[in-house]
């Protein structure tokens, strides 16, 4: 069963997920410190696994949104080993 939603709606949704990739990659780049660094990444890749679940239901391609849990899996998996690094090296 597919659900009719407005085109405005998409648009907005998308410039929303846009906007907040811009900001968090701007956070990355201007942050002092590493531990900065490491949140806006987080924060980057938490937008983009959004940004997989919006396309999944756009698409009408839910395979995708096994690709947004796997992909949420390995960016949660890498920022804890640049946790760690930072914290204690390797």
């Amino acid at each position: 069963m597919r659900i009719h939603i407005p085109t405005a709606i998409w648009i907005i949704w998308f410039a929303t997920v846009s906007l907040a990739t811009v900001l968090a990659t701007l956070r990355g780049l201007m942050g002092p410190t590493n531990s900065d660094r490491l949140v806006a990444l987080d924060n980057w890749t938490t937008i983009t696994t959004g940004f997989w679940v919006i396309l999944a239901l756009f698409f009408f391609q839910f395979v995708l949104l096994s690709v947004a849990m796997v992909y949420a899996i390995l960016s949660f998996l890498g920022g804890l080993v640049i946790a760690r690094y930072l914290e204690r090296g390797l």
